[in-house]
């Protein structure tokens, strides 16, 4: 039986990378600047020879540690920072100094621009307030979508809030003043039912019309050529159809992708490994028949209880299909209740070893394995 299903990933895998013209993996966005292009026919080059590790807000905080320049928690570990730096725009809409998660805006821009300057990937979420009650993201008060659309009350207060956004990514440049591609993840987790964005709150067309308006303002009125967009879904769809049912179109997506997290104990339940080994099954397949790059956009455990969960549990999940990368989330520290919040390893942790042998494995790319492929140049 393994035999058999290691066939059938291997088959999945060559159907998928063999289908694919990477002549004619050019951004959504016609206009995007030339290190942007080259980002993302990087991204579908590589996903026959590794994945990319990321981790959200790597150089600002880790655990018992914040702003100490140079730090990562990755790094403390491993000797090198990771591949891909996750970021969060919440916070710009309400002109706040600090994003969501207490980083200063001008802190993320630098750091954004360090990450860039050694070769590495940015990707950026929003967690941006329900524009209708004025509250955060997690209040699922229905009617925020619908207000934000053209015609909607809160229309004008939404397009403020990006051109706040488009200000921001504009600003963001590299060493010779160029712009900084962004792997841009809006409405992220929308099959979920925890924001004012998801699927409780708001119809598929509704969904679908905000998606392709936020596009077309952000590309066209704000000439925004710096993104790569990211349609991202929870971890709870079981079919393609599912997957797709709030798709806004191929001409509106670049990288297809989801988010899902340990829970368990997976020496007792391994529902976690086989969850991500279907669904990402479905993810090849809607990115090979939709010529789109998929990627893994959040996972974790929370403070990695489990000493093998790297080699025993995250690498048997993901590792037979091709992913353009792979995010873990932020390691807070010691939270206000008293409980741990942390998905990376620091040193001294439990599965610092693990973690190594993870870091070691010829599929796994950090800083070095990216800023050799040279993704932002054309080759």
């Amino acid at each position: 039986m393994k035999k058999i299903r290691s066939i059938l990933y291997l088959l999945t895998w060559l159907h998928y990378v063999l289908s694919w013209n990477v002549a004619v993996a050019q951004p959504v966005d016609k206009k995007a600047n030339p290190q942007t292009n080259n980002l993302l026919v990087s991204l579908r080059k590589l996903l026959p020879k590794g994945i990319l590790f990321g981790h959200q807000d790597d150089l600002a905080y880790g655990v018992g540690w914040k702003y100490q320049p140079g730090r990562s928690d990755i790094k403390d570990v491993t000797g090198e920072y990771p591949a891909v730096y996750g970021w969060d725009y919440a916070g710009l809409e309400k002109d706040s100094k600090l994003n969501i998660d207490g980083v200063p805006f001008e802190k993320m821009r630098e750091y954004i621009k360090q990450g860039y300057n050694r070769g590495g990937v940015i990707t950026v979420s929003w967690h941006l307030d329900n524009p209708l009650t004025g509250k955060n993201a997690w209040d699922t008060t229905h009617g925020g979508v619908a207000a934000i659309l053209p015609g909607g009350v809160a229309h004008r207060l939404y397009t403020s809030w990006l051109d706040k956004v488009a200000a921001f990514s504009l600003s963001m440049r590299g060493s010779d003043g160029e712009l900084i591609p962004i792997l841009f993840r809006p409405f992220h987790e929308l099959t979920g039912n925890w924001f004012w964005w998801t699927k409780n709150t708001c119809t598929p067309d509704q969904f679908k019309e905000l998606w392709k308006f936020t596009f077309n303002y952000l590309t066209e009125t704000k000439k925004v050529h710096n993104f790569i967009y990211v349609y991202n879904t929870a971890g709870n769809f079981t079919s393609k159809e599912a997957f797709l049912e709030r798709y806004p179109g191929d001409e509106y997506v670049d990288i297809v992708s989801f988010d899902a997290y340990q829970f368990g104990d997976p020496s007792k339940d391994d529902s976690f490994v086989k969850q991500v080994q279907q669904q990402l099954s479905i993810l090849n397949t809607v990115a090979s028949e939709h010529r789109k790059v998929p990627a893994f956009g959040e996972t974790g455990y929370e403070a990695i209880p489990f000493k093998k969960w790297w080699t025993g549990t995250l690498w048997k999940a993901i590792g037979k299909y091709p992913i353009s990368y792979i995010l873990l989330w932020r390691n807070h520290g010691l939270q206000e209740n008293g409980n741990m919040h942390y998905y990376v390893p620091y040193k001294g942790q439990i599965s610092e070893q693990d973690f190594l042998a993870f870091y070691k494995m010829k599929k796994m790319f950090f800083e070095k394995k990216a800023r050799e492929k040279k993704l932002y140049k054309k080759n």
